[in-house]
């Protein structure tokens, strides 16, 4: 019986490490992305404005360039676009007129701006969402940008607005006035950061859990990124599979050396048995 167990743990313990070394490359591999789409960001959006700007102005600046900007590519199936990507939404015109993929263009080269940005979900009242725009925090309030729009909303006074007062239909009227055939339905009654509706059995009921047991969960942490960043996505799931099964193995070990009694390889005495080594002063007989 014994036998038999130790080869059972042999099995899972060299199965841990085999997936540890895999998360391991995976971790490299997407920090390595993540640092380039990083640096992508950083001089796209340094060559619209400088981050010396108020951020008003950086904001303005940004939705300027995606309603003025130079002519850019047309993708003969745009839904096979990712739509994730800054390098592609920054890229091609398809993208930039529609309203999740605008709103993530313009977080990517907000965030690289060093403005403090999140994206907004309009729903309907069946909790889907009809419209996504930004929030930028501007001078301590978080004022509402709509990318696909290139506005900052503003009532006739020239004030920039936040997501409660646009919750008042008069104000909103007033703040899109002057957008050509902009849709009425997008309104502020019901708003959320995070859509949990498209997981499977309606979220399991993740947000009714969440709102309860954890209230304000949405702003206490930033989705922004997680959820419109591939890169970043990846990023973080390696770390996290990494963390994992880095405490398996610690657990593991200690269960082989003190349960089960079996030898296994060490690889922190194998590296300082080898540097002493090989740093030594040898023996002179």
């Amino acid at each position: 019986m014994p036998t038999r167990r130790h080869r059972i743990f042999r099995g899972v313990w060299w199965s841990v490490n085999a997936l540890l070394l895999l998360t391991l490359l995976a971790l490299v591999y997407s920090g390595g992305w993540e640092f380039s789409v990083r640096r992508y960001l950083d001089g796209f959006s340094d060559a619209i404005v400088p981050d010396s700007e108020p951020s008003e102005r950086q904001a303005e600046a940004i939705l300027d360039w995606m309603r003025k900007g130079p002519p850019r590519m047309l993708a003969a199936n745009p839904s096979a676009l990712p739509g994730r990507d800054p390098q592609t939404t920054l890229n091609y015109r398809q993208l930039l007129s529609v309203c999740g993929t605008a709103t993530n263009a313009f977080l990517n080269l907000a965030r690289s701006n060093g403005l403090s940005v999140r994206r907004l979900l309009l729903l309907s009242p069946d909790r889907k969402a009809k419209h996504v725009v930004a929030e930028v925090l501007i001078d301590g309030r978080w004022v509402v940008a709509d990318p696909a729009y290139r506005i900052l909303l503003r009532d006739a006074k020239g004030h920039l607005l936040t997501r409660e007062e646009l919750r008042n239909p008069a104000v909103l009227a007033e703040a899109t006035s002057a957008v050509p055939n902009y849709p009425k339905e997008y309104s502020y009654e019901m708003v959320a950061q995070v859509r949990l509706a498209r997981l499977p059995m309606q979220g399991f009921h993740l947000r009714w859990i969440l709102d309860k047991t954890a209230p304000g969960w949405e702003e206490s942490v930033d989705w922004t990124l997680l959820l419109e960043r591939e890169s970043f996505f990846a990023l973080c799931a390696s770390v996290f599979a990494f963390v994992v099964f880095l405490l398996l193995r610690i657990i593991l070990g200690w269960y082989a050396d003190h349960r089960l009694k079996i030898p296994r390889f060490h690889l922190r005495s194998q590296v300082i048995r080898a540097g002493t080594t090989f740093s030594g002063a040898p023996e002179i007989k």
